[in-house]
């Protein structure tokens, strides 16, 4: 009978975990936890029979004699906090990847699972751990401790189980080459609204995995530096003509889960990136792991940072350490800054200053340095708030604190949603100022521009489509062209947990695409494996891992399928000591239909069609995925977005091997075959390409319109 009758008080070891929920005593309730960060409070606005509802489905985790108990702690966790979290039932244990055989389960996949699910929990990579937010603000891992841990245990984990909601609904048999578990969360197409998801969350039956935090996959910020890097320098590429960023500026906002790379993004891109973060927690985050350089509260520190290079500031900054100073503590030493200064853009520094403020302040900063002075100080824009939850907490507003925000956020919701508009207004007015000058501004796919346009603010794009805004997405202008070569952010994740066995994958990455270069590639293609290569040979440098051995790149079908075999091939001859986890960023080239960001670059009516994420999904798992995931939202937001994914273990076997080369070539063709039926160029080549090297595949060709004055003809 599950769940089994635990003797321990508390679940203090790998064992405990991986054997169920502690009932029999049942471990003391500490509640929330201090020091430590935690998700906002959620607004569901429950009536009293959806507050019954939402005890009596938590308690049904918990056998009638253990309820009474719970009942009323149950039921204060959702009036102060929205959710029942099941805080009791936190692991009193170090959360984060263990090794592999740490791990007491009866295969190396379920074992595989379990890591991935503790690295997305390790405080050093979740957003809000005790409330299993791994990032955006709501990106759940589970809904709740329960369904961490009660499941069907992971020792006797074997295949096929599936999750409804993130519950595990069983274990149901079935061929060995399905996936060995199945999870979706999705909600029928005219319920999928925000207010609807924030009711259904609180009642327990169902939540928002974002993308990698519900399907286990996330490797903490590293995953989005990459993808930052390279839409940074592609944009440089792009707006300003220019291969070399060093001495541009580029301003943007967040720095909490996946945001947080964009602090070490700029700096590997040569740039200087200033980044407005409200929560000082998230600065002194990013500065401890030295993905940001600098942090400052002050504004004319900021803005002169832009002007003069500090000679000494790395030495004060370890004085300030020293003393145990506080943010608000240093503005005394402004005057000193000044006098040791001089121009910092002409001796082009890399720098990353985290701004401790409203990224709207920023903003209007410099357009009143622009008015005043005449001087441009940014050259490049984006944004990277939580807009897709912009009045849950992902997107605070500039006219009030930090606390004062999160205080009226769970007192007066509504109040809280008209300020959160005007401040978008506002801050698109700013933006729309220095564009006009010259700074180039584009969204990050995080629905800011979409949630500005709801607000009223001039986003408008005259003349445009429903997906364009008076701003480009780094899909449609930078990125969109990279999917459509079949490229995207490939990952795996070393289970051994040895740094060394990462260094090897580095090693086999490079020497693979290396070889694929001299084998003779496209002009485009060799463009991105060069800048993946440099990706690689940096990464050790600038302490990318956080959490698990984890790297990234942006590879294609070609260079995922080579990449996978070779380290398989490594695992089977010793030179990696345990199996490898391959998956990818549901941002990718078919793992999402998003029309405000993944898709946005598809023209031909179908950017609102969400069959090539199902497509993805259904095909990973016919091909050999060990897990796959569909979920409901992701980057944009509930009910915006479709999005699926995958977990495929390498352990070293002939069958591994097998189904990474079908699972992965399917994984990238599915999605350039959709993207060169709406009309891309770069995808038709892409996938004749692909066929002319896998004479397996056959992909159906859409022929062009060549003649568009037959279409007038026709409608006349």
């Amino acid at each position: 009978a599950f769940p089994p009758r635990i003797s321990s008080a508390a679940m203090t070891s790998l064992k405990e975990i991986c054997r169920g929920l502690p009932l029999y005593p049942l471990p003391e309730n500490r509640g929330r936890r201090k020091g430590i960060p935690h998700a906002p409070v959620r607004t569901p606005n429950l009536t009293a029979q959806e507050k019954k509802l939402a005890l009596r489905n938590a308690l049904r985790y918990f056998p009638p004699e253990i309820q009474k108990k719970l009942a009323l702690e149950f039921a204060e966790e959702l009036r102060l906090y929205g959710h029942i979290y099941m805080y009791r039932f936190f692991p009193d244990i170090e959360m984060r990847a263990y090794p592999i055989g740490d791990y007491p389960c009866k295969t190396k996949s379920a074992a595989a699972v379990m890591l991935m699910i503790m690295n997305n929990l390790d405080p050093s990579v979740a957003q809000f751990p005790q409330e299993l937010v791994t990032y955006g603000g709501n990106g759940q891992v589970f809904s709740n401790w329960a369904q961490k841990t009660l499941n069907y245990p992971f020792q006797v984990m074997i295949n096929n189980m599936h999750r409804y909601f993130n519950h595990f609904i069983g274990k149901i048999l079935a061929l060995e080459r399905l996936p060995e578990k199945c999870q979706i969360q999705m909600v029928i197409p005219n319920y999928s609204t925000r207010d609807e998801y924030e009711k259904m969350f609180a009642l327990g039956v169902t939540m928002y995995g974002q993308m990698t935090a519900g399907s286990y996959c996330y490797i903490g910020p590293q995953g989005i530096v990459h993808g930052t890097v390279l839409t940074v320098l592609n944009a440089g590429r792009r707006y300003l003509k220019a291969e070399d960023l060093s001495g541009k500026v580029f301003v943007t906002s967040g720095l909490g889960g996946m945001s947080g790379a964009q602090a070490k993004a700029a700096v590997i891109a040569g740039c200087v990136g200033i980044i407005a973060e409200v929560d000082e927690a998230a600065l002194l985050k990013r500065h401890k792991q030295g993905w940001l350089m600098e942090i400052s509260n002050n504004l004319d520190h900021c803005i002169a940072r832009l002007r003069y290079d500090l000679l000494f500031l790395l030495g004060l900054t370890q004085w300030f350490v020293h003393c145990k100073m506080e943010l608000h503590e240093v503005h005394f030493l402004q005057p000193i800054f000044l006098i040791y200064s001089r121009d910092a853009r002409k001796n082009k520094i890399a720098l990353s200053l985290g701004y401790h403020g409203n990224v709207v302040d920023l903003w209007e900063r410099l357009v009143y340095e622009l008015d005043t002075t005449g001087e441009l100080l940014v050259d490049l824009g984006s944004d990277q708030t939580s807009c897709h939850n912009p009045f849950s907490g992902g997107y605070y507003p500039v006219q009030l604190g930090f606390e004062e925000a999160k205080q009226l956020l769970s007192t007066n919701p509504g109040k809280f949603r008209t300020l959160v508009q005007e401040s978008l207004k506002r801050q698109v007015a700013a933006i729309n100022r220095l564009a006009d000058k010259g700074m180039f501004f584009w969204d990050y796919g995080n629905a800011f521009l979409l949630e500005a346009q709801r607000a009223g603010a001039d986003v408008e794009k005259r003349g445009g489509n429903k997906t364009e805004f008076r701003y480009p997405s780094y899909v449609q202008h930078i990125m969109g062209d990279i999917f459509s070569l079949g490229f995207g952010p490939f990952r795996w994740v070393c289970t051994s947990g040895d740094p060394q066995d990462l260094a090897t994958t580095d090693s086999i990455a490079m020497s693979v695409l290396e070889d694929s270069i001299r084998q003779g590639v496209s002009t485009s293609v060799k463009q991105q494996y060069h800048d993946n290569i440099r990706w690689i040979r940096e990464a050790g440098r600038h302490s990318l891992v956080v959490g698990s051995q984890a790297r990234i790149l942006y590879s294609d079908q070609r260079g995922r399928v080579s990449i996978a075999v070779a380290i398989n091939r490594a695992i089977s001859e010793g030179r990696i000591k345990a199996p490898v986890v391959l998956s990818r960023d549901h941002h990718d080239v078919s793992g999402t239909d998003s029309p405000y960001r993944e898709t946005s670059n598809i023209y031909d009516g179908s950017a609102f069609c969400a069959d090539m994420a199902v497509q993805n999904f259904v095909g990973d798992a016919f091909r050999g995925a060990t897990w796959v995931a569909l979920h409901n939202g992701g980057g944009v937001g509930w009910g915006e977005v479709i999005n699926g994914g995958f977990g495929l273990v390498l352990d070293g076997s002939t069958e591994a091997e097998e189904r990474a080369k079908m699972m992965l070539s399917w994984d990238v063709s599915n999605g350039v075959a959709r993207r060169c039926w709406s009309g891309n160029d770069y995808a038709y080549e892409t996938i004749c390409q692909a066929m002319k090297e896998n004479a397996t595949l056959k992909v159906t060709l859409p022929h062009k319109v060549v003649d568009e004055d037959l279409l007038e003809q026709a409608l006349k």
